[in-house]
């Protein structure tokens, strides 16, 4: 008898786990702006614009968990957070840096084909 293929759910796959973290929309944006060093987190807010505060939270402690970055709490009133990346955070730039020229320079090409594909596909729905 031929056993049922795992839902993904059930699969732990160790590269998956991973690129789950380094492919979030938000993670990538915050290793490219740590980069140059540690920033509080309404500086990262000042640059990432269309983060909640609650999902930049989130992601930050998720990113702290997994080792890439640290959090640092500064006895100070008001008190004073920073984050920094970790070396391990830091391994990632050199992956991250030409994806985002990539996307850069490619994303008016992405968003004619994009409306171009949205265009069709309404059309063909219509007729």
């Amino acid at each position: 008898m031929m056993k049922e293929a795992a839902d993904d759910s059930e699969i732990c796959c160790p590269s998956r786990l991973v690129l789950d973290r380094i492919g979030d929309k938000w993670s990538v944006l915050i290793v490219l702006n740590l980069g140059d060093g540690p920033k509080r987190f309404s500086e990262l807010r000042g640059v990432l614009h269309h983060v909640t505060p609650k999902v930049l939270t989130y992601t930050l402690r998720g990113m702290e968990r997994d080792g890439l970055l640290t959090r640092t709490v500064f006895a100070e009133v008001p008190p004073r957070v920073e984050y920094e990346l970790t070396p391990l955070g830091h391994s990632l730039r050199p992956v991250m840096e030409p994806i985002t020229t990539w996307a850069e320079e490619h994303v008016d090409e992405v968003l004619s084909l994009r409306k171009a594909h949205d265009t069709r596909s309404a059309d063909e729905f219509a007729g």
